[in-house]
């Protein structure tokens, strides 16, 4: 019973050791596979899983001769070990680091020469006494021994020394994030030092070896934490791994209290398959946190763009928008005659030019209050005012440009209130005014008609009720692709700009922005293509206050 007892509990620390590994091994690796420290990790924790397993095979082989040659690999994966251990130390916790030549051409041959020499009889020379039931107690060293404990002894404590250096040289905020690698190195290395090198070197005794496995898990664990402490990996990769984790102890547990050799052959099976399958689903997340981080820093660089995009528009909006606002002063001035008389032909030429400057400049600021629109910049002055009387200019204004295209534009209205409170400026200019002229410039022939009504609709989602100004002309109407694009930032239908070659795009989008501002909403309605249009727009009766 006791013997069963031993064996399981040796089982399940090795168990425990490879498993949680593996897992950490692999995904540090996968979380950044271009990062030295990751790759230094990966390599560490792959040696200290050979060697766990190696130690534990060690000490279950009844074959005497085969368990030498077993401990002197456990010995030579032990320089490897240590020497990743060293290389991790150096990098951490860098992305991008080259190592010094007297690493890459003297520090990593030596270790390679000292590795093959521990697989020789120079370290190792026999066995020097079994135990009743065939254990190895006792093996007679050779001189290489102390070649190799040179070896393993400087790349510790040479690894120590440089990694307290990097601490003592690390801004004092960072300082804590070390503090894990020190400890779990501290522990690891008074274990290892203490019961798998002087006490089997030098006093012939390795009943401790057994579990050399736990000693390795401190400094394992340590460095996982500093890593994810400085985002090596991310923390939804580290919970995957931990739940791979857990799954792998507990079907390892199944193979602690199998009964039979066909049940630990079948439960190690499974065993392995659920670290293959842990492992992939670690991949998985992996490459799924890279997608989402790509796609977030793409946002992010889209966002810089559209920002100094915006920026450069207003800058230019602005230059263009003042030497256009100068050349229309400067052509008013000649048409009124304020330098002296025109001929005819000069003075068509003037207005003309006069309308073409104004246009563009009118452009240019529905360009600059789109931009505003969108940034959130625009405010508004909120004040009583009558949108019937605002509607009459407004139509009164459009009526010449409308008769010089042979349109007939009217206004129907009944004698109700139309006061609001809001920004009526605003909505003159940019609502009243651009509906109604896009209906112009749209509409080769026919009319227009403009109307204004109130509905007292109780239980309208706009309060007590609603005002309704609409524009409903006879023009070239809308078709369904075309509504796509609608009220959208530079939308233009799929004509519309050999129709209106002035047009931006902007208009709609302003005005539906500066609607929904007064807690409004705006909408297109069509038969489609030639059909005509109507454009309606719903102020609540009793305006709500707005930012």
């Amino acid at each position: 019973m006791g013997s069963l007892v031993t064996f399981n509990l040796d089982l399940i620390i090795t168990g425990i050791v490879v498993a949680g590994m593996a897992v950490l091994g692999f995904t540090a690796l996968m979380s950044d596979s271009r990062s030295v420290t990751t790759r230094s990790f990966f390599l560490f924790t792959m040696t200290g899983t050979i060697w766990s397993i190696l130690n534990y095979t060690f000490y279950h082989i009844a074959d005497p001769n085969v368990a030498l040659l077993i401990m002197r690999a456990v010995i030579c994966v032990a320089v490897w070990f240590v020497l990743f251990l060293f290389q991790f130390l150096y990098a951490f916790p860098k992305t991008e680091f080259t190592y010094p030549n007297w690493y890459r051409f003297l520090v990593v041959p030596a270790a390679a020469s000292v590795s093959i020499v521990t697989l020789t009889p120079l370290v190792f020379q026999r066995i020097s006494a079994l135990a009743p039931d065939g254990t190895i107690v006792g093996i007679e060293n050779g001189p290489g021994i102390f070649l190799f404990v040179a070896t393993v002894t400087a790349l510790i404590f040479g690894g120590l020394l440089l990694f307290i250096h990097k601490v003592q040289r690390a801004p004092r905020e960072s300082q804590p994030a070390y503090k894990p690698i020190l400890w779990g190195l501290f522990i690891t290395f008074v274990l290892i030092i203490t019961f798998n090198l002087i006490l089997p070197a030098f006093f012939n005794d390795s009943r401790f070896i057994l579990y050399s496995a736990l000693f390795i898990l401190p400094t394992v664990v340590g460095a996982a934490y500093a890593i994810r402490v400085h985002h090596l990996f991310n923390i939804k990769v580290f919970s995957t791994a931990l739940l791979v984790f857990l799954l792998s102890i507990a079907s390892f547990g199944e193979i602690v209290v199998s009964n039979s050799f066909a049940s630990i052959m079948f439960r190690t099976t499974v065993f392995v398959f659920v670290l293959i399958f842990g492992i992939n689903l670690i991949r998985s997340v992996v490459r799924e946190v890279e997608q989402r981080e790509k796609i977030q820093k793409l946002a992010e660089e889209l966002k810089k763009t559209d920002e100094r995009q915006e920026t450069l528009i207003h800058f230019i909006g602005h230059e263009v928008k003042g030497s256009l606002t100068k050349d229309a002063g400067a052509f008013a001035s000649l048409s009124e005659g304020d330098f002296g008389p025109l001929s005819e032909s000069m003075k068509t030429f003037v207005d003309r030019a006069l309308v073409e400057s104004r246009q563009g400049a009118d452009s240019v600021s529905g360009i600059l209050k789109a931009s505003n629109l969108k940034k959130g910049t625009v405010t508004y002055t909120k004040a009583p005012f009558d949108l019937k009387a605002l509607a009459l200019e407004a139509v009164e204004r459009a009526k010449p440009a409308a008769e010089q295209k042979g349109l007939t534009l009217s206004f129907i209205s009944d004698d109700a209130s139309y006061q609001m409170n809001g920004d009526g400026a605003q909505i003159n200019d940019h609502v009243l005014r651009n509906l109604i002229d896009n209906a112009i410039n749209y509409t080769p022939s026919g009319s227009i008609t403009v109307s204004l009504k109130k509905e007292n609709n109780p239980s309208t989602t706009l309060g007590a009720g609603k005002i309704i100004f609409s524009v409903k002309d006879t023009g070239i109407g809308i078709t369904e692709e075309d509504e796509k694009h609608l009220f959208t930032e530079g939308g233009h239908g799929k004509d519309s700009q050999k129709v209106n070659v002035h047009s931006t795009g902007y208009g709609l989008f302003i005005a539906k922005n500066i609607v929904e501002a007064h807690g409004g909403t705006v909408h297109a309605e069509s038969e489609g293509a030639g059909k005509g249009s109507t454009f309606v727009v719903e102020f609540p009766a009793t305006q709500i206050p707005f930012d």
